[in-house]
């Protein structure tokens, strides 16, 4: 498809209400509905369409199946104080993932530290909206998940090690945030899924296939192996995020994790979120002009060659969500017809 064929841009409102509405027609309530549409259309406004609402037909055939229950119940199994556990009971990532986060920024304000780990829940989606949830609260938020099987163990030629990804929030001047999001697989499995729903060979590096060979064929790479990054580091990396989420908070861990593209099983994915009260380290105010001083040193780095500029973590997603808000987003064809036909089978009719 060219440039001139592809769809035109679509505003972000009319994609989150249809999002919700889809939802709501799968017996998710009104509130947890629009938690969920938010941040599938959020992940799209930054740019990550990986994460956006190309998920939204996995989560919807989730929910028709049971895998995954429309009425999230999230339960306190452990309560002790700066700490707490929480079995989500199948219910959907996102709003557990936003329950927990609430939790560990309320302990943290109480005692300078929060540490919140779930078990049985689901994936949800980027876990940059939910240590964003910190910075507002004065508060770095930490978030690790794990995932099903993505990559091989070092050494190893059958996938077993999630991408487990994890974030990082840390509050900046004004409402600005400096933000890290990664998976620790060469590229998020989401953008291989992208690039078949483009129509699109994906780059050398990200992928082998079943029989071990390189591959820029999505379709060969989702049925084989996504690569770590940075070699054994990224699989280094992965393992440890699987031991705090998933070891750590008795859930499911390694091959126990089902994916949210599996519509039939249970997801048993695991999260560990940590709030930590800057105040609790030193005076607030103190905190962000030592963050400031920070950027300042970052902005005056000479650029190389070709990059124009020297940009902090999530500085280029911000750029991106202020864009796409102003300008609308423009979805795959595949995506968006594919947010038609779910919205057809809910008796409803839609705009996009």
């Amino acid at each position: 498809m060219t440039q001139d064929d592809a769809p035109p841009p679509v505003p972000a409102d009319l994609l989150a209400d249809t999002a919700t509405r889809i939802l709501l027609a799968h017996d998710v309530p009104a509130e947890d509905a629009r938690l969920v549409a938010d941040c599938l259309v959020q992940a799209d406004l930054w740019g990550h369409q990986s994460h956006g609402l190309l998920r939204l037909p996995w989560y919807v055939a989730r929910l028709r199946s049971g895998a995954m229950r429309a009425r999230t119940t999230p339960e306190t199994v452990i309560d002790a104080g700066a700490v707490a556990t929480i079995d989500g009971h199948d219910g959907i990532g996102q709003v557990i993932a936003a329950h927990a986060a609430r939790e560990a920024i309320e302990r943290a304000a109480r005692h300078g530290i929060g540490a919140v780990a779930v078990r049985n829940s689901g994936h949800f989606g980027m876990a940059a909206h939910f240590t964003r949830m910190a910075p507002p609260k004065n508060c770095v938020g930490i978030l690790t998940t794990n995932s099903s099987p993505a990559m091989a163990p070092w050494g190893g030629r059958v996938k077993a090690v999630g991408s487990n990804p994890w974030s990082v929030a840390v509050p900046l001047a004004g409402d600005g945030q400096m933000v890290l999001d990664i998976a620790n697989t060469a590229v998020a499995r989401g953008k291989i899924y992208l690039a078949r729903n483009r129509g699109e060979q994906i780059p050398d590096g990200w992928a082998i296939d079943v029989e071990g060979n390189p591959t820029r064929d999505p379709s060969a790479a989702i049925a084989g192996t996504i690569l770590p990054m940075a070699a054994h580091k990224g699989y280094a990396i992965s393992l440890m995020m699987d031991v705090l989420s998933g070891v750590l908070t008795g859930s499911g861990f390694g091959t126990q994790v089902a994916g949210p593209y599996q519509p039939n099983e249970r997801s048993r994915s695991g999260h560990l979120y940590l709030a930590m009260d800057i105040a609790a380290f030193m005076p607030p105010a103190e905190f962000t002009e030592r963050m400031a001083e920070l950027v300042r040193e970052l902005k005056s780095n000479p650029p190389a060659g070709g990059t124009g500029e020297v940009v902090y973590p999530w500085e280029i997603e911000d750029r991106t969500a202020a864009r796409n808000l102003a300008e609308g987003i423009m979805l795959p064809e595949q995506t968006l017809a594919d947010l038609r036909k779910l919205a057809a089978e809910a008796g409803m009719e839609v705009a996009v």
